[in-house]
Parts: C-alpha cells; structure tokens; sequence
C-alpha cells in the first residue's frame, strides 16, 4: 500500500502556490476527520469533536468543541443516528455552515439496526456482490477517477459540480430539507472502506467547489485515497479468507458493515448498536448461545468495561482479543482510518485463527 503522507508530500507547494483562504472544516469521530484530513491534506487540517475515547452515542460537547462547531465553514460528520446530541448543536452553532450528512449520501450501503442478542450467521461469502445494499460500480472505478484527466486542470472548475454530481447530493447546502428515512439504521457504515471511497469523492467535490483555488489538491488527494482504500479492501479480503466460517461474539454490535463486506459470521453482541447496557434476557439469550453453539472468539472494546464480557466467560474457555473501530490511541490525521480498519483485520484473523 502507498504511503499517504509521503506521496502528498510533493503536492503541498500546489496548495500554497494556490493559496486562498480554506474552509474551516469539523468533522464528528476520528475515523471521518481521518478521510476529511487526507482530503485536505497540504491545504489545512480539520478540526474533530469527539475524541477517540469518548463513546459517540453518550457525547456531551465542550465549550472548546462548541467554539469549533461556531466557526465553522462545513460540518462533515455520520448522521444523528450516530450521535443525536449533535443535531442541535450542529443547527444552532453552524447554522449558516454547509452540513454533510455521510448517511445520506447516495450509493451508501446503509445496514438495519439488530435489536436481539443472538443473530442469524447465514453464509456471506456472496457479499463481493454487496449491490443488494447499494450500487457501488458507479463510485468504485478506482483506475480511473471519473476520467481523472479531465480533472487535471482546475483552472475551470467553476464547473466541478458536474465532476461528483451523484456523489455529492448537493453535499449538504440544504441538506436538513432532505427529509431522513433512517429509522433503525446502523450508523456504523464508515467500517465499510467502500462507503468510505464514496464520502471521499463527496467530501473532495463539495471542497473543490467552496475552494476552487485548492481544487487540484483535493482530487488529486482524493484520487489517491480511493486508490489506498482500494488496496485496504484486496488485501483485508485476502486476510480474513481462510476465518470466515468462525463464529464470534463481539461486546458491541458496531462490526455489522464490516463483518458484511468481509463475508464474517458475527454469532451476537452483548450491547446493542446504540450502546445501551445490556438486559438480563439479552445476558441470558447469549449465555444460551455459547452453551448451543460454537463460539470461536469473543472480542471487547477499549471505550467499554469488559466485566460484563468477562461474566459470560468465565464458565467457558474462548479466546478474547479487544477490537477499536474508532482509533482509540491513534493519532489523528489521514493515516488514523486505514489503521483502524488494518488492525481491525488482524485482530479478527489472529483470534479466530487460535480456533480455526
């Protein structure tokens, strides 16, 4: 896989030949801010609001954060079924701002909120044809950008709506007109890389046309990410290939987009998709499992107490092994979102390979 940074590091002298005042960007949870950052990089650096240790679905915001949010050019961030405290605050303090809501993008493989304990591990080695959630072929096209050659000269580009029209949506001037239908969606869809190819290509169009100065920088930038994202996806398929017939158990029900995309067979989680503790008749439905079923690896969180997981164990030896998909202890920039899905990867084939 190339290096981001060192391959954009021969493109930062076009931005500041080109300089001209930047949006100010926000983005909501590292893994975003991670792709915003790429995007942007060799022009400026978004700000993020949610720490990677702080659980999204809890967020309470800060007045520096709040500050952040005020200044704000464009806001960039999952949806309020990820994080539904910040829907008023985006309204209030970057109401003039330009909002783009991933979820709503078009193409987006968009997944249903799993409200039991114990799920249906059904065979997803069909998934490499995931056009059943969304047509992806048209954002795909990794080799050639959308004719990136057309794309070279930005001196135009008063005309770059018409380079990412279907990705874009219109990327978010009127965005809260588009009414929501995304009633027990999974918010968790930035843990499919392909959705993450489609926000790039979004994200970079909507910046190109606030800053055409910078237009250059952000496809190119954004033609580089797809491609990264691209090798991300082979090399991830070919990792998890030989464990995808072990069932496993995770804390919190956050995996669906990736265990999808993978052809993974998740057997149940402990904490529902929302956060919200777990019952007593959840606890016990999962006791029940691992006692029927085959289990080969039980994965936890570094946000979450494992004592609940530790409790499910205790009675019956399985591997464990802690799973981050939002980049706790990362550092933030460009990088921050492949290593989170690089990791995810190898945590998943090293504890069900203990079983295989």
């Amino acid at each position: 896989m190339k290096t981001f940074i060192s391959f954009l590091s021969s493109i930062a002298a076009f931005s500041i030949a080109a300089h001209a005042e930047p949006p100010k960007v926000v983005t909501d949870i590292a893994p975003v801010h991670s792709l915003v950052a790429g995007i942007m990089h060799g022009v400026e650096t978004p700000k993020n609001l949610i720490a990677p240790g702080v659980s999204p679905h809890g967020y309470a915001m800060r007045p520096s954060e709040a500050r952040s949010l005020q200044g704000a050019d464009l806001v960039v961030w999952i949806g309020p079924e990820l994080t539904p405290s910040l829907t008023e605050s985006i309204e209030t303090l970057a109401g003039d701002a330009v909002h783009i809501e991933l979820l709503d993008l078009p193409g987006v493989a968009l997944l249903p909120f799993r409200e039991t304990a114990v799920f249906d591990t059904g065979d997803h080695d069909d998934h490499d044809d995931h056009d059943d959630h969304a047509d992806h072929d048209d954002h795909k096209n990794h080799d050639a950008h959308d004719d990136d050659d057309d794309h070279s000269d930005h001196a135009e580009h008063s005309d770059h709506e018409d380079h990412a029209e279907h990705d874009a949506h219109d990327a978010g001037e009127d965005q809260h007109a588009h009414a929501h239908d995304h009633d027990g969606v999974d918010p968790h869809a930035w843990l499919d890389p392909v959705n993450a190819q489609i926000w790039v290509q979004a994200v970079a169009a909507k910046l190109a046309e606030m800053d055409p100065a910078n237009a250059a920088v952000y496809d190119t930038n954004a033609a580089v990410m797809a491609a990264d994202l691209q090798d991300l996806i082979d090399q991830t398929s070919a990792l998890l290939e030989p464990v995808k017939g072990q069932r496993f158990l995770v804390f919190h029900d956050a995996y669906q987009y990736f265990e999808t995309r993978f052809g993974l067979k998740l057997a149940g989680a402990i904490v529902q998709s929302d956060g919200v503790p777990p019952s007593a008749a959840r606890l016990h439905a999962l006791q029940e499992e691992l006692e029927r079923e085959q289990v080969n690896c039980i994965f936890s969180e570094p946000q979450f107490n494992p004592g609940v997981l530790n409790a499910l164990t205790e009675t019956k030896e399985i591997s464990t092994a802690e799973l981050d998909p939002i980049g706790v202890g990362l550092q933030l920039g460009p990088e921050l979102y492949i290593s989170v899905l690089s990791h995810m990867a190898q945590d998943f084939a090293s504890c069900l390979a203990t079983q295989s």
